[in-house]
């Protein structure tokens, strides 16, 4: 299997003799420091190994607790008398009450043995404890007794919160506390921890670990590394390093855009998500926050120096309104937050007046027909990432049999030291349309595509959307006339089983999907306007503009016949 995820916090230094260190592979955020420690007495005494930590999973970003907390030792903990729980320095800094508890002591013996973490001057080795904190199977074993699946526990969204437990007898009976606890039980008992275990409790425990630099709230510590701490130090500062499963250095930075859609319309809203290499190991994962809704997209790749395009599908609202939409990214980096505004906008607002048989525009002048930008196409990829595996062996001789008689045999096994190679796969939509305006049906006297001003036309606009990637198809059209020069009024088309249409006009005897022309436009050319619009894709929205005509020759009072009645 690869070699475990890349995992940090802070490289940490051993002092004196009392040295626990940090962890592995990585940069755990521990330090640690210490001195040498006193002969104890026969009701009050410590003895090397008796040691262990407590293991909490904690939000990567808040700091709250996550999990239960895990206590790891190597020895049989079972003779415990007197201990506080499972509360982690989390737990008391956030208000928990420091509580004894004669109940039975609960502990695990890790499959892989911890390194020495507490040492009387001779046995402790960051280099371990780091190897140990940063080891795969290690981790796979607190994911597994803390109930979070390793995947989760590892793609940045947790971190490990790691205290030093002391297994001492105090006052004769067999106890267990974290530095954290000792402090807080010095302050219970009014010094009688100091003053009968002040080399161990005060000094080697909290300095056992704490961290290089600010993390979750806690802030690093730059004191004396071998002298007696005081309480309130230790609760602050000492008793705890940090494990996180990310790299600081590899930020995730969104760019976003402002967007403008319509009301009851099927949308996209996408960014670009930057930073760092993440692999299937440690994907990005991003959420989109909209109306109450989130919309997720998980297992994100790409590699170093790539960008990624990211989306989510959506319906508007049916009214005009703002939209706040909150996105966040995590996976691989400290999460990064971006606020995009959506105005929501109502088309169906300024439909043309009445036309009457008085009107008139004796100035009227042919306008020119607008021309909008438009995009009939769109081209995204997105990143994918395969594993290309590299079988080695790794050889592990061992001599079998006597010293005379024996013989070597290789116990060794094989190891897939592959990588991830990435690659992408595009796709492009494309949009074409289509717009046809004929004369009304009720017109009694249209030939073709020529009419007498004063009656009303009908129109039909249908889109074509081909591609391989994903689109909605053409939602909306927008009509503008020419007696109106493009603009101050216009139409918002309706869908329907054939395309889009004018909507039902309640100006019509019929109440027909028609647009009446003016009774005083000009005879010529009739040439209407539309921007189609509303194909939405990951990569931005598609609309083209559209143009027919029909030819005005007279109006409708040539067609009124006046006659005396008899």
């Amino acid at each position: 299997m690869k070699k475990f995820i890349r995992i940090i916090a802070a490289a940490m230094v051993a002092f004196f003799c009392l040295q626990i260190a940090a962890f592995a592979e990585g940069d755990p955020n521990i330090d640690n420091g210490g001195g040498g420690l006193k002969d104890g007495s026969s009701e009050n005494f410590w003895n090397p190994g008796n040691d262990g930590v407590r293991v909490t999973v904690v939000d990567s970003e808040t700091g709250t607790v996550q999990s239960a907390s895990i206590d790891y030792t190597n020895t049989n903990a079972s003779d415990i008398a007197l201990h506080f729980g499972k509360v982690s320095k989390a737990g008391y800094v956030g208000g928990s009450a420091l509580s004894a508890t004669t109940s039975s002591y609960t502990f695990i013996n890790p499959t892989e043995p911890l390194p020495t973490i507490i040492s009387d001057g001779s046995g402790a080795s960051i280099e371990e404890i780091r190897s140990y904190f940063t080891d795969e199977q290690v981790v796979r074993r607190i994911a597994e007794h803390t109930g979070i699946k390793f995947d989760d526990l590892t793609n940045g969204d947790y971190k490990l919160m790691v205290e030093p437990i002391m297994y001492i007898t105090f006052n004769g009976i067999r106890t267990a506390m974290t530095a954290t606890e000792a402090a807080l039980y010095n302050m219970q008992t009014g010094g009688e921890m100091i003053n009968k275990m002040g080399p161990l409790s005060h000094k080697n425990l909290p300095l056992a670990m704490f961290l290089e630099k600010d993390d979750l709230g806690y802030t690093a510590w730059t004191g004396s590394k071998n002298s007696y701490m005081t309480d309130s130090d230790i609760i602050q500062y000492l008793g705890v390093g940090i494990v996180s499963f990310k790299e600081p250095e590899e930020e995730v930075e969104v760019e976003a855009a402002d967007y403008e859609y319509r009301v009851d319309t099927d949308v996209y809203t996408s960014i670009t998500v930057t930073g760092g290499e993440h692999s299937p190991d440690n994907p990005v994962t991003v959420r989109f926050y909209i109306k109450n809704k989130v919309y997720t997209v998980g297992n994100i790749v790409y590699p170093k120096g790539a960008s990624q395009l990211v989306w989510c599908k959506w319906h508007t609202p049916n009214t005009e309104q703002t939209v706040k939409i909150k996105v966040t990214v995590t996976g691989g980096a400290s999460a990064s937050k971006t606020n995009i505004t959506a105005n929501i906008v109502d088309l169906n607002k300024n439909p043309p007046p009445d036309p009457t048989a008085d009107d008139r525009n004796d100035s009227f002048r042919a306008a020119a027909v607008p021309n909008r930008a438009q995009k009939t196409s769109a081209a995204w990829s997105v990143w994918r990432a395969r594993w290309i595996p590299d079988w080695v062996w790794h050889s592990n001789w061992h001599w079998v049999g006597s010293f005379e008689d024996g013989y070597w045999v290789d116990y060794g096994y094989w190891v897939d030291e592959g990588e991830w190679e990435f690659y992408t796969n595009s796709y492009s939509v494309s949009m074409s349309a289509n717009m046809r305006i004929t004369c009304d049906e009720k017109n009694p006297t249209a030939v073709g595509r020529t009419m007498k001003s004063g009656y009303g036309i009908n129109e039909k606009v249908t889109g074509y959307v081909s591609g391989n990637g994903e689109h909605t198809e053409l939602q909306n059209a927008v009509t503008y006339f020419p007696e109106f020069y493009y603009q101050t009024y216009w139409r918002l088309l309706e869908r329907t089983d054939g395309g889009l249409e004018f909507r039902k006009n309640k100006y019509s005897t019929y109440n027909n999907r028609t647009h009446f022309s003016p009774i005083w436009f000009p005879d010529g050319n009739y040439k209407v306007y539309t921007w189609a619009l509303d194909c939405w894709t990951p990569a931005g929205m598609l609309s083209a503009n559209l143009t027919d005509s029909l030819t005005i020759k007279g109006n409708v009072f040539d067609d009124w016949h006046i006659a005396p009645s008899h």
